[in-house]
């Protein structure tokens, strides 16, 4: 008896006859989707309807081709996110060593705090987004799009929503040093008048 110590990973591919190419389920068709559905199908996938999509779930390797697009997007938002994290969490925990750019007064200070807070949430929803991703099944998944309504909506929501918290994080945080700089801009404000006159 011999044994096996090795760490690689098996994986078997199911090696029967490929199912026939489905047509697009009546509740994925895009004449009955609503604006919002074609808004988040656009944001997500990069089409405004599903039929690509679902085109991707017909064949093991397409679905693969597209889980692996998503989990390179999702991955992309954890490094923007953990960007923003980080930047915005020295700006909170440390003061500013400049008079003029003052980041500690309240309102500059409530944009990073915001900023750094909507980064925490975005990189916790693009992990699991992005662990329902990888561990997701393509059999699964068609079944359940087959169904349409809440499935459809918390599918594409799985890739948006931490797309919406980075970009609400990234305007916090240019809103924040925009509030700062104007903040410390008061003093020439008052000045630049009384010598230009």
């Amino acid at each position: 008896m011999a044994l096996f110590n090795s760490t690689e990973l098996y994986v078997t591919i199911d090696q029967r006859i490929p199912d026939k190419e489905e047509p697009l389920p009546e509740a994925l068709r895009h004449d009955d989707m609503s604006l919002l559905m074609r808004v988040l199908c656009f944001c997500a996938l990069g089409r405004p309807d599903l039929e690509d999509h679902w085109k991707s779930l017909q064949s093991e390797q397409e679905f693969e081709i597209a889980r692996t697009r998503v989990c390179s997007v999702l991955d992309n938002v954890i490094t923007a996110a953990g960007v923003l994290l980080a930047t915005s969490g020295v700006f909170i925990t440390t003061g500013s060593p400049v008079t003029y750019f003052d980041y500690s007064s309240p309102a500059p200070y409530f944009m990073l705090l915001v900023s750094f807070m909507l980064a925490m949430i975005a990189m916790l929803t693009s992990g699991s987004s992005k662990l329902r991703w990888i561990h997701t099944d393509r059999q699964w998944t068609r079944e359940r799009l087959k169904l349409g309504g809440y499935f459809v909506v918390s599918y594409l929501l799985s890739i948006v929503t931490p797309m919406f918290f980075v970009a609400w994080s990234l305007h916090c945080f240019i809103f924040g040093g925009l509030f700062s700089s104007l903040g410390s801009l008061s003093w020439s404000s008052s000045i630049l008048p009384q010598r230009c006159c």
